[in-house]
């Protein structure tokens, strides 16, 4: 009997899963909203005595984002003050949706592929992911792969679309 051959692995071709891409850590808000005088206004001595008695710690192993659910206008200090708090405890933290914290994520895993890896490599990158906003991280990883690679295609190696072609 012959024996089976991987031609996919034989054929020099990288595969990329977006799926590797996405958050390890679970992503979560704090509501500076829940910080205001009468759901109104921001007191700056209640606010920073906030800060001093929270428990940070609970956020460690964790990404947050910072925002704010009502149209208070929070003054910009006061974003500081909680990713200063945050960044004592070594937590990555964004001002804005989960989904922009998301995004921020994934653009630095992308960010992370080591170069010498792709270089001039035929890339088929693998759609099938469980990722929020799967067409953001499918153009970010084109805009980061493209000037190193000779070829990148999307899809299974069996049947992929080409995305691009030195």
């Amino acid at each position: 009997m012959e024996e089976i051959r991987n031609k996919v692995k034989e054929s020099g071709l990288v595969q990329l899963d977006l799926a590797a891409y996405k958050p390890k850590q679970p992503l979560v808000g704090i509501d500076l909203s829940e910080q205001l005088w009468q759901g109104l206004v921001l007191k700056e001595k209640d606010f920073r005595e906030w800060i001093k008695t929270h428990n940070w710690q609970q956020y460690t192993g964790k990404a947050v984002y910072i925002y704010c659910s009502t149209d208070a206008i929070i003054p910009t200090w006061a974003f500081m003050l909680v990713s200063s708090a945050l960044q004592k405890e070594n937590v990555y933290s964004q001002v804005g949706s989960e989904i922009e914290l998301a995004k921020a994520l994934i653009q630095e895993e992308i960010c992370s592929i080591p170069i010498d890896e792709i270089q001039d490599q035929r890339v088929i990158v693998k759609g099938c992911a469980d990722i929020q906003d799967p067409a953001f991280a499918m153009s970010y990883l084109v805009r980061f792969l493209q000037p190193y690679v000779k070829s990148i295609m999307y899809g299974e190696p069996c049947s992929t679309v080409p995305i691009f072609k030195k």
